[in-house]
């Protein structure tokens, strides 16, 4: 099958990589000539600019848009839509807000050109990982795309099946839903993020009140230097606490338990403010998650060796980098 991949970044480059290893034929752009030639090298077709990728594509096309979510998302929709033709299909496998989705959407469809919001999750190790992607849109397109889901997908690999799935869709099991209409997809990933921000955020304190015991203020006979890359690890392993996150965790604390790399300050990428946002739409309490936001907001203040541990997870698991001022 043939795709268009607009953004080779942290996430579409290794995207169009894991595309083009299954055996399907990428026509990729970027803003940058010399990535664009990098991934020419490795057997992808480069193309100049939007309107070279429409025409390097067959109809029906399918151009996958992989940009931050925004103003550079919504002017390359808007371009496309002016550049395919009726059957033709863009996809944004960003994290962009679901209501825009919703109304992106219903403009392309008066121009015959279907669009599908596709939430992922992934981040920099989902070339060997595969993605975990939250799929939106009219259910013909979502089928026709399916050989591009399906190579992007992680399979089942070694995770043991789930009791009573008999019958059900067996794409969950391969790692990506088909979750609704348009907008539906990325409603999903928008909730995935906020729990991520809760998870992180419990790591995050429990790890600072581990460090914290061997506090000078303590009475001596209760205080206790813990070795946190240790009980990172023994966690791992039997835990019911165990996830990839605490993964990541021990990683970081295996290569310094100090964290000295980090300074703590931590961004927030929108989605767990839309998070609450929905919350509150739905008058749904969401305790933890508003809190593991606003400590966010917080953390660009002040830094707590658990917001460096915050900071570090999201460097290992997205390549995400601190402001350089640190606030």
């Amino acid at each position: 099958m043939q795709l268009g991949m607009i953004g080779l970044g942290r996430m579409g480059g290794n995207m169009a990589r894991r595309i083009h290893r299954a055996g399907h034929e990428c026509v990729v752009f970027s803003q940058h000539e010399k990535t664009v030639a990098e991934f020419a090298h490795e057997g992808m077709i480069g193309a100049s600019g939007l309107p070279d990728v429409v025409a390097r594509l067959r109809p029906p096309r399918a151009v996958w848009v992989m940009l931050p979510a925004g103003a550079v998302t919504e002017e390359t929709v808007a371009a496309l839509s002016d550049l395919l033709s009726a059957g033709d299909c863009v996809i944004d496998g960003g994290n962009t807000f679901y209501k825009d989705d919703i109304r992106r959407a219903k403009a392309l469809a008066a121009k015959g050109v279907a669009y599908v919001d596709v939430g992922t999750s992934g981040g920099v190790w989902g070339l060997d990982r595969g993605y975990c992607m939250m799929i939106g849109g009219a259910k013909p397109e979502v089928e026709r795309l399916d050989p591009i889901f399906k190579a992007l997908a992680p399979g089942s690999g070694a995770i043991a099946r789930t009791p009573g799935r008999e019958g059900r869709d067996p794409r969950a099991e391969l790692g990506y839903i088909h979750a609704g209409p348009a907008g539906a997809g990325h409603f999903v990933k928008m909730i995935h993020n906020g729990i991520e921000y809760g998870l992180m955020q419990a790591y995050a304190e429990g790890f600072d009140i581990l460090r914290g015991k061997a506090g000078a203020h303590l009475p001596e006979a209760e205080r206790f230097t813990f070795d946190l890359a240790d009980i990172a690890e023994v966690w791992r392993r039997g835990s019911v606490i165990s996830s990839w996150l605490l993964d990541l965790s021990a990683m970081a604390l295996a290569e310094d338990e100090t964290l000295a790399n980090f300074q703590g300050a931590v961004e927030d990428s929108g989605e767990g403010r839309w998070t609450i946002e929905a919350a509150i739409e739905e008058a749904t309490p969401a305790n933890v998650l508003a809190a593991s936001l606003f400590v966010r907001f917080r953390s660009r203040q002040a830094h707590t060796f658990g917001e460096r541990l915050l900071s570090a997870m999201r460097f290992k698991f997205g390549g995400h980098v601190e402001p350089p001022s640190g606030g």
